[in-house]
């Protein structure tokens, strides 16, 4: 699932083409939605929370979620798609441009003052102007038996954590994911270090958490069985959690992290 970076920039480029222009078509392709039809109104803002996609248009906020498939593309008018037309969930048009959201997870439109139903639930926005740290410290040690691999994760927690980060913010800080929260030495700088991390990442497309731009991007994210980068000892690899959403692969060198 892409992490709140890759929702960033995704916002980012969205804004740079839509945001301020009047929509000459709205086509929603999904069900429950198939019939509203934003056409003709202005697009006023389109914003990141964490992993979601917040467009506000009218009186009316477009909310998407990318999943696991999802991506927006923008298109200028009369180019060939790079997507299969048929996996295109909603197909926003300007004079300039063309924006096609494909197999978006959530495809939904509330009134604007109903955003709160949407986003609400989440936790300080990591890459949000209104950051807070604080609040973020707070939830972390909410709940101080859990696992801090499954905190991280929890966007109700940290909003626009995933796999990847929490995995390389567990090894840099050198603790393992099933470490219970109230076990971390000095949470607030696991949350100082999510921050710093995912704000240097946010303008880049390849991601690094090892200052590397190119190759050696990750040091135990997706490296089962490769020796860890500054000990050497096989990286491991195992699942955390109790549900589904939560059976994420877990890496981690036995060496480095305890």
């Amino acid at each position: 699932m892409p992490e709140g970076d890759t929702v960033y920039r995704t916002a980012k480029n969205l804004r740079a083409a839509i945001e301020g222009a009047q929509l000459t078509r709205c086509d929603i392709r999904v069900p429950a939605f198939a019939t509203v039809d934003l056409t003709g109104q202005r697009v006023d803002e389109v914003a990141s929370r964490g992993k979601h996609l917040l467009m506000r248009i009218g009186e009316h906020t477009i909310h998407t979620h990318l999943k696991m498939e999802g991506s927006w593309h923008l298109y200028r008018h009369g180019s060939k798609w790079r997507r299969p037309a048929h996996s295109a969930r909603i197909v926003l048009e300007t004079s300039d441009w063309v924006a096609v959201g494909y197999a978006l997870g959530i495809v939904e439109v509330v009134p604007r003052s109903e955003e709160h139903t949407v986003v609400g639930h989440l936790g300080p926005d990591l890459l949000g102007p209104d950051w807070d740290a604080a609040e973020a410290l707070s939830r972390l040690r909410a709940d101080p038996a859990r696992a801090v691999g499954l905190a991280l994760l929890d966007q109700s927690v940290l909003a626009g954590l995933g796999n990847v980060y929490r995995n390389e913010l567990c090894f840099l800080r050198g603790i393992l994911p099933t470490r219970p929260v109230g076990d971390v030495v000095q949470p607030e700088r696991l949350i100082a270090l999510a921050h710093s991390l995912i704000d240097a990442n946010k303008d880049r497309v390849e991601r690094t958490t090892t200052g590397t731009l190119r190759g050696a991007t990750d040091w135990v994210y997706g490296r089962r069985g490769q020796p860890c980068r500054r000990c050497g000892t096989r990286i491991l690899e195992g699942r955390l959690g109790v549900n589904e959403l939560q059976l994420r692969e877990t890496f981690w060198c036995p060496s480095c992290q305890s």
